[in-house]
Parts: structure tokens; sequence; C-alpha cells
């Protein structure tokens, strides 16, 4: 890591916050978070289509989620040889809920919010919020751009969090597969975060 200041204006802070490409449980709804999955070949695609986003960026810090979903797409993306895993960026750990779509699970449990309920044997909404924090912490002593490998749920936790907001934000943040936002700070109020740009598709 560097000790820069990620607001100097000749190296403004900015985080590509990179959503993984399809998997067979996100195209069927399946929460999936520690089982550790590949790229459908669809996936793959989007994951490749990804690379003139990335064209003519030097990324400082190159930093992706352990499973293999999220490190297949920093390969895909042509950034494989410079990422470094960062546990941070795993998904939600689901628990029992891993493998489960959200109406199997609000047919055992009516109502069930994952933002306001967690899930057994998995992590807790504030287990979450603490670890979006403590990674939000880490790349704002970066100076960028930095591009971060991960996944839906954590990929909106960690946006929320970045700008203050309270987990149940993620609800009204949409995240795509082989989608990616931008996550720094107003130029003209650096000490104030931002989310620049948001659910980036390629055409």
């Amino acid at each position: 890591m560097t000790n820069s200041d990620p607001r100097e204006p000749d190296a403004p802070l900015q985080v590509y916050l990179v959503r993984h490409g399809q998997t067979e449980w996100s195209l069927s709804g399946q929460h999936t978070g520690r089982t550790d999955i590949a790229l459908t070949p669809q996936g793959e695609d989007e994951a490749r289509a990804l690379q003139p986003s990335f064209r003519g960026l030097t990324f400082s810090h190159v930093l992706t989620s352990p499973r293999q979903r999220a490190r297949q797409t920093a390969a895909l993306v042509g950034l494989g040889a410079q990422a470094a895993v960062e546990p941070d960026l795993a998904e939600w750990d689901y628990g029992d809920y891993d493998g489960l779509r959200s109406v199997e699970i609000r047919a055992m449990r009516p109502g069930w919010n994952i933002v306001r309920d967690g899930c057994p044997n998995g992590e807790s909404p504030a287990q979450i919020t603490a670890r979006a924090d403590r990674l939000a912490a880490k790349l704002s002593a970066l100076s960028g751009p930095v591009a971060v490998f991960t996944h839906g749920h954590f990929g909106r936790c960690l946006a929320a969090r970045w700008i203050g907001l309270d987990l149940t934000a993620v609800q009204n943040l949409l995240l795509g597969t082989a989608c990616y936002g931008v996550l720094g700070y107003d130029p003209g109020h650096p000490e104030n975060r931002v989310i620049a740009r948001w659910n980036i598709a390629v055409a």
C-alpha cells in the first residue's frame, strides 16, 4: 500500500468495483456465498467484454475476492497477473441459506430480509457492516485507480458503507453480473466519499 493521499490532484482514488460474471447460481437466483463455483461460458464472455472499459488504465492495485468466480473475472479482464486476494472482498456468508433462492428462504422464514436478519450460521448485518467498513478504510489509504473484483451482495454493501449509508440501502442498489461502479471522492469537497458511477453494463 502507498501512503500517498488518495485525494491528491495527481493521484485521485478511483475504486473500480466489479461484480463477477454470470454463474449457474446467479442465473437461477441461488444465494452463492462460500460455495465456490466457476463462471458459465456466458459469464466468461461477460468478463472479456469488460476489457475495453479498463483499457488505458494503469491500476495501482488490483484486489479480488478469494472465490474463483471473482478471480476468473479478473483474469479474463486481463488483470489476473496483478491481482492479489483480499479476503474481505468475499461474498456475504449465507450460512444455512447458501444455495437457496429468496423465495425458498421466505417459505421457511416469512418476511426474511438479509440486511435485517442475516443468515443462520453465516454472517449478520453487523458483521458485514464491520467488514465493509474495514475494507473501505484499507481502500481509502490507496491512490488510484484501484480495481476490486467482488460479488453482488457484498459489492452493494461496500458501496453503501463507502458513502456512510446503512445496509438497508443495498435494497436500492442494483449490481448486475459483470457490471461495475466507481467509488471515489468529490473533487470539489475531497472530504466527501461518492459513488461516481454505478451498475455500468457493457453494451
